[in-house]
């Protein structure tokens, strides 16, 4: 194969990774979404600095609800929230957070990703994240998502990232316990990114 005047002695380019965030919170303001937005943020500071290139984007679940419904029961999907699924499907890296119902993730948070292809999730590394109102709900992390998302075949980061409302302050800035969590949450994830795409 012969090198082109253009290959020779010229570096590639930064690959460019998509760090997708995945946010169940249905209340407005929301403390998902804010702890999502902190992880993501931290992730993309993360692989800035080691000169990745970085697509970051936030899918809000609650967005596409009557879509996901719909989806759900006769098997029609709008072009939204097809290209959301798509866009899960295709990350890189993934960052999930849903608000705890019941001692579980939220009921459109389940329905979002029963909807997404198992098969493109296999493999893909993935930060979990809960909000609940008390501490108590901590052990949804373990309990109920990592045995969603064991069983797509993902790739977890070992440490979850759990937020309560004593975890933040009036303002929703995290409080330095939190950010340190998330900080070495975000730490496990990145690694991942050295990973090879499968083939």
């Amino acid at each position: 194969m012969s090198v082109g005047p253009q290959d020779a002695g010229t570096p590639a380019a930064p690959r460019l990774l998509s760090v997708v965030a995945v946010t169940g919170g249905v209340s407005f303001p929301s403390t998902t979404r804010a702890l999502t937005d902190l992880l993501l943020d931290k992730t993309v500071a993360r692989l800035a600095a080691t000169g990745t290139r970085v697509d970051a984007r936030t899918i809000e679940v609650r967005d596409h609800a009557q879509d996901v419904a719909t989806a759900t029961v006769i098997g029609m999907r709008s072009e939204e929230l097809e290209l959301a699924l798509k866009t899960v499907e295709q990350a890189d890296l993934l960052i999930v957070a849903s608000p705890v119902f019941r001692g579980s993730y939220s009921g459109i948070f389940k329905a979002f990703f029963d909807l997404v292809d198992s098969l493109a999730m296999a493999d893909k590394p993935v930060l979990l994240a809960a909000t609940g109102g008390t501490a108590r709900h901590t052990l949804v992390i373990d309990q109920a998502l990592r045995p969603l998302f064991a069983f797509m075949g993902d790739l977890i980061v070992p440490t979850g990232v759990f937020a309560s409302k004593e975890d933040w302050t009036i303002e929703l800035f995290p409080m330095p316990w939190l950010d340190e969590r998330a900080e070495r949450a975000v730490g496990q994830l990145v690694r991942f990114a050295d990973l090879p795409a499968p083939g």
